[in-house]
C-alpha cells in the first residue's frame, strides 16, 4: 500500500495548522470567536437574574438558563466551526487543489472536526469565566455531568463518520446492546445500594451508545428505508410513533420508580431493567426485520419491500416498451 492510500496523521495536522494559520493572522476572526457566545452569556444571564426574582415555580427553572445556553452554544459553535473552516476552502478556491493532493476525504473531514474543537475553546474558556465573574455560574462546576454530555457529542461524530463504512443494522445493534448492558447493570447497581461512580459511568456509556447509535442512525434509516410512493406517509407514522413511544417512556419511568412495593424490593432498579430488556429486544427486532440500507438505490429499496429479489414493477410505473428491430419501417 503507498504512503498515499494509508491514513496520515501529519496530513490532518497540516490541514489544522492550515486553518490555524488563518485564524492566528485575523484578529477579527478570533474576535469573533469570543464576543458572540459573550453576547449570548451576558442575555442569558440577566433574563435569569430577572426570572430569579420573580415569585411562583417559574423562578425554579431560572437556575437552568445560562448552562442550557452555555451547551447548547458548544453544540452550535462546534458545527458553525466546522461548516466555517470548510467554507474558507470554498470562498479561497482551494477544494480543488486538495482533492487532486494525497490528502483523504477523511482526513480532512477529521482536520475540520479538530479545528471546529480549537475554534470551539477560543470561544467558550473565555466566556465560562465571564460566566463566574458576572453570575457566579461556574460551567466546570457540572462536574461529571460534562462527562456524559461531551461524550455524547463525541460519539454523535463517530457515528457520523462510520455509519456509510459499517452500515447502519451494525449500528443499531451494537448501540442497542450497550445500552442494555448499561441499563441492566445500572438496575443491579441501585438493587445492591452501591450507585455512585459505578452509575454515573453507566449513565455514561448509555448517552455513547444513544448517540453512537438510535440517536443519529434512526433518522438516516427511516429517510432512507421507505419507497417513494409512500415515504411521506411512512415518515409520518413512524415519527409520530416515536414520540408517543417517548412519551410512554416518560411516564412509564415515574410509574415503576413511584412504585413502593417494587422500591422496597428492588431499590429503584426494576425500571432499569425492564429497560435494558427492551434494549435486547431492539437489538434482535433490527437484526430479524430491519434491512440495511447502506448503499441501496431506490431500485434497491423497491425491492426490498417487494419481499423477493426480483425486479418488479410499482403499480404507478409505467409499463416497458419492447422494440422489435425486424418491425420497424425501413428508410
Amino acid at each position: 500500500m503507498s504512503a498515499s492510500s494509508s491514513f496520515s496523521l501529519q496530513r490532518v495536522f497540516a490541514i489544522v495548522l492550515r486553518h490555524w494559520y488563518l485564524l492566528r493572522s485575523s484578529w477579527p476572526r478570533l474576535l469573533e470567536l469570543i464576543y458572540w457566545p459573550a453576547v449570548q452569556m451576558i442575555m442569558w444571564g440577566f433574563l435569569q437574574l430577572s426570572v430569579a426574582r420573580m415569585p411562583g415555580a417559574l423562578a425554579a427553572t431560572a437556575s437552568t438558563f445560562l448552562a442550557a445556553v452555555m451547551l447548547w452554544d458548544v453544540l452550535f459553535r462546534g458545527q458553525l466551526g466546522f461548516s466555517m473552516s470548510f467554507l474558507e476552502e470554498m470562498w479561497a478556491r482551494n477544494l480543488a487543489n486538495l482533492m487532486i493532493s494525497p490528502l483523504r476525504p477523511i482526513e480532512f473531514v477529521i482536520g475540520l472536526v479538530v479545528m471546529s474543537m480549537v475554534r470551539l475553546a477560543i470561544g467558550l474558556v473565555p466566556v465560562s469565566i465571564l460566566a463566574i465573574v458576572f453570575f457566579g455560574f461556574n460551567l466546570w462546576g457540572l462536574g461529571l455531568a460534562l462527562v456524559a454530555f461531551f461524550a455524547n457529542l463525541l460519539f454523535t461524530i463517530i457515528a457520523i463518520l462510520t455509519v456509510d463504512r459499517w452500515g447502519r443494522k451494525p449500528l443499531l445493534i451494537v448501540g442497542a446492546l450497550v445500552m442494555a448492558a448499561a441499563m441492566l447493570t445500572l438496575g443491579f447497581l441501585f438493587q445492591a445500594r452501591t450507585v455512585g461512580l459505578g452509575a454515573l459511568s453507566a449513565v455514561v456509556i448509555y448517552s455513547a451508545g444513544f448517540a453512537l447509535s438510535w440517536g443519529p442512525v434512526t433518522w438516516v434509516l427511516l429517510s432512507e428505508m421507505f419507497p417513494n410512493a409512500i415515504k411521506n406517509r411512512a415518515l409520518a407514522i413512524a415519527v409520530a410513533a416515536q414520540w408517543i413511544a417517548n412519551l410512554f417512556v416518560s411516564w412509564s419511568f415515574k410509574v415503576l420508580d413511584g412504585n413502593s412495593t417494587l422500591n422496597n424490593l428492588f431499590n429503584h432498579g426494576f425500571a432499569y431493567w425492564i429497560y435494558g430488556v427492551m434494549g435486547l429486544l431492539a437489538a434482535a427486532f433490527v437484526y430479524v426485520w430491519v434491512p440495511e440500507t447502506k448503499r441501496q438505490t431506490l431500485e434497491g429499496i423497491q425491492n426490498l419491500w417487494s419481499g423477493s429479489g426480483g425486479t418488479h414493477l410499482s403499480q404507478r410505473d409505467p409499463p416497458a416498451i419492447k422494440f422489435d428491430a425486424g418491425n420497424m419501417p425501413s428508410s
